[in-house]
């Protein structure tokens, strides 16, 4: 078996002051053969906002789902997961996912060959490829009408933003999600940021591999715990799943008025483009009988390609 870190944030506001705790969880068997843990390690620049949080070379992180048989189950906890029938896409709307789906499997194939090479030091192939990722890069509709919405935006030209916009709804619908959420409900604040982990994905046997961190800020005059939360995950084939699980990282936070409780896990998917959303159960425990509640997280999107947004 083995030893992982389990690193969890509390924080206090009023002070600015964070108190990190951390402890120890272990692991078995493949990461995507097991839905409950997984290791992330330090990537490139693209996950330096992950990275930049922790001291440890590996932390502990919960998988949400796995290719349809995980759990997302923590220790000591017994959720199920349940997978809901997919609707039926239109014929102009399924050709359009294809061609982004096919794309975007090139283009993480292209990002994980040029991390071989790089590793292998053969440069003079590195080179090649990082020219190749350039190029498709700038030729990408997604990323040029990106591009093309946020310079639109910029310049106040909003009947081409919309344009712009519309043609991305009609060739990647996910494309106008971002990596990011933000959302309130009775005083919690729950923020989500998701990224792309190349190191823990391998494409050419359909597997993405994607982390996520979670703040959640108790901006209530009253203290909450943490009971149950429920995910639903979405694939680039409108494959959806519902896990419910006790807890977060295998426990029930709870958090003081005016602090906050952070935590990383992860979710691999066998698309390279999928969304989460879901909420979390919480109640006040400054009461007997106090009634529980849902927490909303915000839908934010799981992409190879990512967006414009760096950190929460």
């Amino acid at each position: 078996m083995q030893s992982l870190l389990n690193i969890k944030v509390f924080t206090d506001f009023n002070t600015g002051t964070r108190r990190l705790v951390v402890g120890r969880g272990s692991r078995g068997g493949g990461l995507f053969g097991e839905s409950e843990v997984g290791v992330i390690r330090r990537q490139h620049q693209q996950q330096q906002w992950f990275n930049s949080r922790y001291s440890s070379k590996n932390s502990r992180i919960l998988a949400c789902a796995n290719n349809g048989n995980g759990s997302g189950n923590g220790p000591g906890q017994t959720p199920s997961s349940t997978p809901s029938p997919s609707p039926i896409p239109s014929s102009s709307s399924s050709s359009s996912s294809s061609s982004f789906f096919s794309r975007s499997q090139t283009y993480a194939l292209l990002k994980q060959r040029l991390e071989v090479a790089a590793k292998s030091e053969d440069y003079e192939e590195a080179a090649r490829i990082r020219d190749s990722l350039k190029s498709f890069e700038e030729e990408e509709p997604v990323l040029r009408l990106r591009r093309l919405m946020k310079e639109a935006i910029a310049e106040e030209r909003f009947e081409d933003a919309a344009k712009f916009r519309d043609e991305l709804k009609e060739i990647a619908p996910h494309a106008l999600l971002k990596c990011s959420s933000d959302a309130t409900t009775l005083g919690i604040r729950v923020q989500v940021r998701s990224v792309y982990i190349e190191g823990r994905s391998q494409p050419s046997r359909g597997q993405y591999f994607f982390a996520y961190r979670i703040r959640i800020t108790n901006n209530s005059d009253r203290t909450v715990q943490l009971l149950r939360r429920h995910w639903i995950i979405t694939d680039a084939n409108e494959k959806i799943e519902n896990v419910w699980g006790i807890g977060v990282i295998g426990e029930q936070p709870v958090i003081l008025p005016h602090t906050g409780f952070e935590y990383s896990s992860a979710c691999p998917l066998s698309t390279p483009n999928g969304r989460m959303e879901g909420d979390f159960e919480m109640k006040h425990i400054d009461r007997v009988g106090s009634q529980s509640f849902n927490v909303a997280i915000a839908p934010f999107s799981l992409s190879i390609l990512g967006d414009d947004t760096d950190s929460l």
